[in-house]
């Protein structure tokens, strides 16, 4: 993808991701990684930008060392993206984009959610959600841009690897979920199937049996869920 095609890219899910109400005023934002051939570095939504209205030549650029170097001011979730695209890299994943969003059935699971730590924000609820997201872990609060939040993203994305069950996705508690995949387009879908299973979650009022454990093996052996 060519930064001209990722700056596109980026304001077309901006906008869709806004009218079909997963993000509202200036929440969210969407970062892209450039590839070598591109210079390098990231593209980023402009701090305080409403998703649905973002303009192409206004997204914040930045060098490899997420320094910026053209366009309005960057996010300042940037270093929380140059963490989970370094983390995750670690075990082979193609990470070009993360989004992040306060969707709204997502960030009301997160405050209902107890138990010790670690928790996650949702059980194995449905195959897709098995197969297209994974687990999900819940990062305790932190104030937004708290590096702290960064450092904890990083350590889940590390343990999960580790375990061989590799993610896309984790909940801030409060504040809503980063997802993250190989391009904007399936980083959004991730992030719809995400959404959408903790609509499902909320509809069901009592706590719904999740999937046995032989149906998920039966995931993994089929179509090579991680989970």
């Amino acid at each position: 993808m060519t930064e001209t095609e990722a700056r596109e890219e980026i304001c077309r899910v901006g906008r869709s991701l806004f009218e079909r109400g997963y993000v509202h005023a200036t929440a969210g934002n969407i970062s892209v990684r450039l590839d070598d051939a591109e210079g390098g570095g990231f593209l980023i939504t402009p701090t305080d930008a409403c998703l649905g209205f973002l303009e192409p030549a206004r997204l914040a650029r930045l060098d490899a060392q997420a320094q910026q170097t053209s366009g309005d001011r960057a996010s300042k979730t940037i270093a929380l993206h140059a963490r989970i695209y370094s983390a995750s890299s670690q075990f082979g994943m193609k990470t070009r984009c993360v989004i992040h969003t306060h969707s709204t059935h997502c960030v009301a699971l997160s405050l209902q959610a107890c138990g010790p730590a670690p928790r996650e924000l949702l059980p194995a609820l449905t195959p897709y959600f098995v197969m297209k997201v994974g687990h999900v872990p819940l990062i305790p609060y932190h104030r937004p841009g708290d590096p702290e939040a960064a450092e904890q993203v990083a350590q889940a994305i590390g343990r999960y690897g580790e375990a061989g069950t590799p993610i896309r996705a984790v909940m801030l508690e409060r504040l809503g979920p980063n997802v993250w995949h190989d391009s904007p387009a399936a980083a959004m879908a991730t992030l719809e199937e995400l959404e959408e299973t903790a609509r499902l979650m909320h509809l069901c009022g009592a706590a719904p049996a999740p999937l046995t454990e032989s149906q998920i093996d039966e995931l993994r052996q089929t179509f090579g869920a991680h989970w």
